[in-house]
């Protein structure tokens, strides 16, 4: 799927996704999308071309409905002319900088040249130390802040309007969806263009000190100098001598030695001292060529042609329930949700609600099974056993019980070892008891709520609140969706080897 693409799909989601819902995308169009999609792809095509042809399909109804939405597919994904812009700009500012001193004399200790070289050997260190410290984590290096206001200059004039061409609040709701959404999941492909004009800048800005070190030698009479409050001339011969070596050694202008170096230190306003500059512009020219503009050209290719290929092959995160709904609906299947009640009863209501939240999440053909309820202490002489086709697993406990390792915890592992592979252990924790009994402290509820959040961190998930017996229950909030959608994407864990043996030994 390339990018254009993934912006489609990305839209269709938000406005699928929004809450309160909007009146331009109805059920049946969802259900028309679905069908075209099917009719279109097929049940073998790929999950991102299937994805693609349904958001595609989707976008015909869409787009007349709502101008915003049109208005930001007709944006273009990415403009290149930041890059040349850019790199206009800092040759510009290269060319004008007066980086070999002042009355004619090249002071080889000038600080805008040294400034830049300095500079690049700091950015180059810098992505040394990331790409180390990516491989060492396995996982993405987080973009510094230069990288990061360049990606918010370039998204600018694409933002996402709450209120633009959208009808009502569920028009809002959807932009607002979409602008968070796909500002995730575009952030790596815009840190790699991001990355690419800062390099592309650094490249242009070394070329136009090049050019302006040429232009003024070329009408110019320049004098070789140096001059320093701190360093001494051993000092600072080393310096020089050890970044302008390669330039030497590749155009065989030789470097003077220690002595004929200090003969070249200058006292602040004597205009006489000094040596033929011709040389020094050589040398000095061409190690901004090898130290700058090569290796920042390079990088800034390497990033515009990884930046290539991942819009052209633009990952989706497919695990989320949303899209994991859609891909059952091409296989021709549903959710299978068996849920386990630990020491409590539902009450009707409940149950009712979990329906509704569960077919909203996964689709009106989920299939939801509740076991019996298991009595507490019995973990160890009822371990549950789900079905073959189980995908979801639901762990439901009540906040009125302080949660505890020996018995809710272990149960918890039990499931997730006891499940098929692939399938997501969820913990559900209904608080509506312990609200009718401590509806004057608020602050008991608090202190129950972070206790059960405390254990599901230790099973590596997050539970999910509800309270299905409030009369309001029957609208499933936007809160509690996305506390459901966070949990599926970080199920909890089975016992680690040596914990909970019983856990291990199946």
């Amino acid at each position: 799927m390339n990018e254009a693409a993934a912006r489609q799909v990305t839209l269709l989601e938000a406005y699928e996704r929004a809450q309160p819902a909007s009146p331009s995308w109805s059920d049946d169009d969802r259900t028309w999308a679905d069908r075209v999609a099917l009719e279109a792809a097929g049940t073998q095509a790929a999950h991102d071309e299937f994805l693609a042809q349904r958001a595609g399909h989707a976008m015909q109804r869409l787009a007349p409905r709502e101008r915003a939405a049109a208005r930001w597919l007709g944006q273009p994904l990415w403009r290149s002319q930041w890059s040349v812009v850019v790199a206009v700009v800092a040759f510009a500012l290269g060319l004008l900088a007066d980086g070999i001193g002042s009355a004619q004399r090249v002071n080889l200790l000038a600080p805008p040249l040294w400034g830049v070289l300095a500079w690049n050997a700091v950015v180059y260190l810098g992505l040394l130390g990331a790409l180390l410290a990516g491989l060492l984590r396995r996982g993405a290096a987080t973009p510094g802040p230069m990288v990061r206001g360049v990606q918010a200059l370039l998204r600018m004039g694409r933002g996402v309007s709450g209120s633009g061409g959208g009808k009502g609040a569920g028009g809002a709701s959807a932009a607002r969806q979409f602008a968070s959404l796909w500002a995730q999941r575009s952030a790596g492909l815009s840190a790699l263009r991001a990355e690419a004009v800062l390099h592309a800048g650094a490249a242009a800005l070394a070329l136009g000190l090049i050019a302006g070190l040429c232009a003024r030698g070329l009408v110019l009479d320049y004098r070789a100098a140096w001059e320093s409050t701190f360093l001494s001339p051993a000092a600072a011969h080393a310096l020089v001598s050890g970044v302008l070596r390669p330039a030497s050694r590749l155009s065989g202008i030789a470097l003077p030695d220690a002595a004929a170096f200090a003969a070249l230190q200058a006292v602040h306003g004597d205009a006489a001292a000094g040596a033929p500059a011709a040389p020094w512009l050589h040398l000095l020219g061409l190690s901004l060529l090898l130290f700058v503009v090569l290796p920042r050209t390079l990088l800034a290719l390497v990033c515009a042609l990884r930046a290539r290929l991942r819009a052209a092959r633009f990952a989706l995160p497919l695990d989320e329930p949303y899209f994991q709904r859609l891909l059952r609906l091409q296989r021709g299947g549903a959710a299978q949700v068996q849920v386990w009640p630990y020491a409590f009863a539902p009450s009707p209501q409940a149950v009712l609600g979990l329906r509704a939240l569960l077919a909203d999440a996964f689709g009106a053909r989920v299939g939801l099974q509740i076991a019996a309820g298991l009595a507490f202490g019995a973990e160890d002489d009822a371990l549950p056993a789900p079905a073959s086709t189980t995908s979801h697993a639901i762990a439901w406990f009540d906040l009125s019980a302080t949660p505890e390792a020996e018995n809710h915890r272990r149960f918890v592992r039990q499931l997730a070892a006891a499940v098929p592979e692939g399938a997501s252990v969820l913990v559900l924790i209904d608080e509506a008891a312990f609200k009718r009994r401590f509806e004057a402290m608020p602050e008991r509820l608090a202190q129950r709520r972070e206790a059960w959040r405390a254990m599901c961190d230790e099973l590596g998930t997050l539970p999910v609140f509800t309270d299905f017996d409030r009369p309001e229950s029957a609208v499933i909030e936007a809160a509690l969706q996305a506390a459901l959608h966070a949990a599926i994407a970080q199920p909890a864990r089975a016992s680690a080897q040596g914990d909970d043996p019983l856990v291990a030994a199946r």
